[in-house]
């Protein structure tokens, strides 16, 4: 069986550049079969045939004179959308594969005026959620946090070292074993609900990196935010939908 490194096998069967192929490999897009493909540089067999994942588009929700918000899919980093916005700069982030509401500003002075009410915790911050396990009651996590690297990745944990936070979980839906919940954020730390949510173990299902099992997305959306008594909404991807049934 003859092998190559699988971002050459993809680029190749695409028609796409090497460095193409990684970043849907990198991305999280690439399947073999129902196997998501993990590695860009791992050898696969040169005869293998791949599905490559779409990735929906931005959607605008919202702009005036201060202020852009989208709704951002899943796969795409929030600075490559900071990118397709002259002039404009991220408020706030959402982790690559989380979807939802991503707000940018256009002025300093907008900007300076929006941290004070992060920092105020003025800024209500709603999330859905699908969860392994059944939580059948609300949980108010209030545990501090740290993140560090690991693998030249973030990775937060719990610790009487780190900074305030606190999340808000509700549960909404019970389907099978899993649960969808609403977690409603205070301070906002890197990763807080992924983190939060594998403290009481309930991990979100795709979310690999913090015990969730493997599925085709991390199962996290920003669906609700509001700023200076302003509401912006994204309504739920058809992923999410698909696991009400």
């Amino acid at each position: 069986m003859e092998k190559d490194k699988a971002y050459k096998v993809l680029a190749q069967q695409e028609g796409i550049s090497n460095s193409e192929a990684k970043s849907l490999i990198d991305r999280g897009l690439v399947y073999a079969g129902n196997k998501k493909v993990m590695i860009a540089r791992g050898d696969i067999d040169v005869k293998t045939k791949f599905r490559v994942e779409k990735v929906e588009k931005i959607k605008p929700i919202f702009e005036n004179d201060d202020l852009i918000v989208v709704d951002k899919p899943a796969f795409v980093n929030s600075d490559e959308i900071e990118r397709q916005f002259k002039g404009a700069k991220l408020l706030h982030r959402l982790d690559r594969e989380t979807s939802g509401v991503l707000m940018l500003v256009k002025n300093e002075e907008f900007r300076e005026k929006a941290i004070r009410e992060f920092k105020k915790d003025n800024v209500y911050k709603e999330y859905s959620a699908w969860v392994d396990g059944i939580l059948v009651e609300s949980v108010d996590i209030d545990k501090a946090l740290i993140t560090e690297k690991r693998n030249n990745k973030a990775y937060t944990k719990i610790s009487k070292k780190g900074k305030p936070a606190r999340t808000e979980v509700t549960p909404e839906i019970v389907s099978g074993k899993k649960t969808k919940v609403k977690c409603v954020i205070h301070h906002g730390r890197t990763h807080q609900i992924r983190a939060h949510l594998r403290s009481i173990d309930f991990p979100i299902i795709g979310d690999e990196q913090y015990g969730g099992r493997r599925y085709k997305r991390v199962m996290l959306h920003a669906r609700k935010v509001t700023l200076l008594g302003m509401i912006f909404e994204a309504p739920e991807p058809t992923a999410f939908k698909h696991f009400e049934s």
